[in-house]
């Protein structure tokens, strides 16, 4: 285990360095998202809405907005917080451990002595188990102030975090507001039915089945060669490409481009078809266009034929760069 944070656990002159290890994990199979057509992995972008790049963890700052005004807190700004600063687990007080409801525990953390001589650590631990106390803690971490229950757990101490007390929703359903009676022969009744599943809890006896069945048919697909090639299923990368990216503001312009030069096109192709409708009423196909007036009218609409012309090239550009990668093929795994 790799330890998250370094303090001291202080009450009175006492101090007791410590290191702050997660004491849960999750053993979830994880899974990702993909297009159910050809299994392409589908991702999600850190797109900045003003200049259309994508931007790295590095350089996202937090901030507050509060309607009309939005405040920038950068990383800097947040560790001068003097909360942020303090590497102390504040004992606040010692109370008897039934009185801290499970309902407000959230988080686990194992703490580990920090020091030449463990001596403070383990008389601290002793004398939580020999009073049956748990020390309720004050102490900052990532950023949050945190509320946490100090106890022992075998011979190491257990930091778990607290919920605070509007974080914990009240229990209101009117159904519970009926008085209901029940018969004493109803609750022993009832009284015998748990007594014939007593038992001493043993977490090693319970798995998670869903996982487990999860796990099997991720492996009967292998088995069966019902996969994609993982490769395939990136696509297109950057490097591919030339470490070439469309930006946002040139798809924007080509696109406004395209829509100017659709009217264009129309406004030609309907001056054409009103000047052939003349000529048909006409009667007289041998007679040259020169000598009738209708195609001195025709004539200015030349430049925006030629505008006409050259818009379909710039659709079928971009058609050519919005072609879709081909369809991964699918490997057969012995």
């Amino acid at each position: 285990m790799r330890s998250i944070w370094k303090g001291a656990v202080t009450f009175g002159l006492v101090n007791v360095p410590v290191k702050l290890y997660s004491a849960t994990e999750d053993h979830d199979v994880s899974l990702h998202q993909v297009h159910d057509q050809d299994g392409g992995r589908i991702r999600y972008q850190r797109r900045c809405e003003i200049c259309g790049k994508v931007i790295d963890y590095e350089h996202i700052a937090k901030a507050y907005d509060d309607g009309d005004r939005t405040v920038v807190l950068t990383p800097e700004d947040l560790k001068s917080l003097p909360e942020e600063r303090s590497r102390e687990i504040d004992v606040v007080e010692f109370v008897p451990t039934e009185q801290v409801d499970p309902i407000m525990f959230d988080r686990s953390y194992f703490l580990e002595p920090d020091s030449s001589s463990p001596k403070a650590y383990v008389l601290l631990r002793d004398t939580l188990a020999r009073t049956d106390r748990t020390a309720i803690v004050q102490f900052a971490l990532r950023q949050k102030t945190r509320l946490a229950a100090l106890r022992v757990r075998g011979d190491v101490l257990v930091l778990q975090t607290l919920l605070w007390e509007d974080e914990v929703r009240e229990a209101k359903f009117p159904s519970l507001d009926e008085k209901v009676r029940t018969s004493a022969r109803e609750l022993e009744m009832s009284s015998q039915l748990v007594k014939s599943f007593e038992s001493d809890f043993e977490p090693g006896k319970f798995t998670d089945e869903y996982q487990a069945q999860l796990r099997q048919l991720i492996d009967a697909k292998l088995a069966e060669g019902d996969a994609y090639d993982t490769e395939a299923t990136f696509g297109e990368t950057e490097s591919d490409q030339g470490g070439e990216v469309l930006d946002l503001m040139e798809a924007l312009r080509r696109s406004v481009e395209s829509n100017r030069a659709t009217p264009a096109a129309k406004s030609t192709r309907g001056s054409t078809a009103k000047a052939e409708d003349a000529d048909a009423d006409a009667g007289d196909e041998d007679e040259k266009p020169a000598e009738k007036p209708a195609p001195k009218k025709r004539a200015p609409a030349k430049k925006p034929a030629a505008a006409a012309k050259k818009a379909p090239a710039k659709k079928d550009e971009s058609a050519d760069e919005a072609e879709p990668a081909k369809k991964p093929t699918r490997r057969k795994t012995a």
